[in-house]
């Protein structure tokens, strides 16, 4: 029963008697126990709005949405899928904005991707964009190094009147 634990043990050997091992054994165990219940924190599951669901409101998040039903409210969240029959109308600000339905209103991303369903009706703020033939857009483009930040939406606007 011991001889496994003298034989991973370093410079253990065969001949070690069983208080040798067990002494050490359990300050072995409790010590990795405590950094890794800490370390690794499973990522949470995106949060859905279905599509018979209407929200009126802002939200707010750190995760993931996908949106199939209608927000009247801003959106702020890390990576944001709007689904082809979601409607948004409102600002929508996030790391990653995948749009196949409908915004009305400013989105403000580092990466935003507009999909061949896609129906956007306000000014884009991104650091990179990519739009997919067929998608419907108007309103203004403007590149920013950090679209995130309200001030950089601030500065900018003022650049998209002239």
């Amino acid at each position: 029963m011991f001889s496994k634990s003298k034989i991973n043990e370093p410079g253990a050997t065969p001949t070690e008697t069983k208080p040798a091992t067990s002494a050490p054994a359990p300050k072995a165990e409790t010590k990795p126990a405590a950094p890794a219940a800490a370390a690794p924190k499973p990522k949470p599951a995106p949060s859905m709005l279905s599509s018979d669901l209407h929200v009126q409101g802002n939200m707010k998040t750190t995760g993931d949405i996908q949106v199939e039903g209608t927000v009247e409210g801003d959106i702020r969240a890390h990576l944001l899928t709007i689904g082809e029959s979601a409607t948004i109308k409102g600002e929508v600000v996030a790391d990653d904005v995948v749009v196949n339905g409908r915004i009305v209103g400013r989105v403000r991303g580092l990466k935003v991707r507009l999909t061949s369903t896609a129906r956007v009706e306000g000014d884009i703020i991104h650091k990179t964009i990519a739009i997919e033939s067929g998608a419907h857009f108007e309103g203004s483009v403007q590149r920013a190094d950090d679209p995130l930040s309200t001030s950089a939406s601030g500065s900018k606007k003022p650049a998209a009147d002239k």
